[in-house]
């Protein structure tokens, strides 16, 4: 069945509503008809099985046949990402969204060669998070993850209150195994922990200033390996070791 989403405050009661972006994908490019049965995603863990009660050129009536609520998951993971050139970052939104992430935060570090503005910074949030919206639709996650305007590291480090697990990528001397860092926490808690999250720098790495700056924080400086990955393909390396340690912590 194919899948939408509406907030989940459009979501209460028997009867839903696609309307705008949503209806016109339906309608024109779909070709979804009356009688059909679709997916509704709230992004809050509701999913809502549906029937297609009525259509016209700018919506449709679904009524709900069943719902079911999906817990979250047992750890809520950030990805604070320096922001790449050009459009790598709706790529690493999209592949954070499939790995389960719930926030986003696009970082504006030192090394980073994009510079935005409050009102661009405001107008690419708008976008990425539209395409946070259409990642769930396609995996079927029922959690959408929150993708925030860019911060810089000194603001996350203010604005964030303390993750339980973080872990930073590092180029630097000193660098971690990542299962150093998860074997200490989970021998400390003998639990997943709740939170966690994981620092990119940009290409050339964070600054000094930069590292010290989250390691204070609280984050484990983690080496991804011999090699020295691009940006985006740390981002994906780590959410992919994340995902696999905190959603089976049987494996812990």
């Amino acid at each position: 069945m194919y899948r939408f989403y509406l907030p989940a405050e459009r979501c209460r009661g028997d009867l839903l509503t696609l309307e705008g972006r949503e209806a016109h994908h339906a309608l024109d490019v779909l070709r979804i008809r009356t009688g059909e049965r679709v997916i509704v995603l709230n992004g809050s863990g509701g999913e809502f099985f549906c029937e297609v009660i009525a259509a016209n050129r700018q919506q449709l009536q679904l009524a709900v046949q069943e719902k079911r609520d999906i817990p979250p998951p047992p750890c809520r993971i950030t990805l604070a990402q320096a922001l790449p050139k050009g459009k790598l970052f709706e790529s690493i939104v999209q592949k954070a969204t499939e790995l389960g992430v719930s926030q986003i935060v696009p970082l504006l570090s030192e090394r980073v060669i994009v510079q935005l503005d409050a009102k661009d910074g405001a107008n690419k949030r708008q976008k990425w998070q539209a395409i946070a919206i259409e990642a769930v639709k396609q995996c079927g996650s029922p959690w959408l993850p929150h993708v925030s305007s860019p911060l810089t590291p000194q603001q996350l480090v203010q604005k964030a209150n303390t993750f339980e697990c973080a872990i930073v990528g590092s180029l630097q001397p000193g660098a971690r195994h990542p299962r150093e860092c998860f074997n200490e926490f989970f021998r400390k808690f003998a639990r997943v922990p709740s939170s966690a999250c994981i620092w990119i720098g940009p290409e050339g790495d964070f600054t000094l200033e930069e590292v010290d700056l989250i390691q204070k924080s609280g984050a484990c400086p983690v080496t991804l390996g011999p090699l020295v990955l691009r940006t985006e393909t740390a981002a994906l390396y780590c959410l992919s070791i994340l995902n696999y340690e905190f959603r089976f912590p049987s494996n812990a």
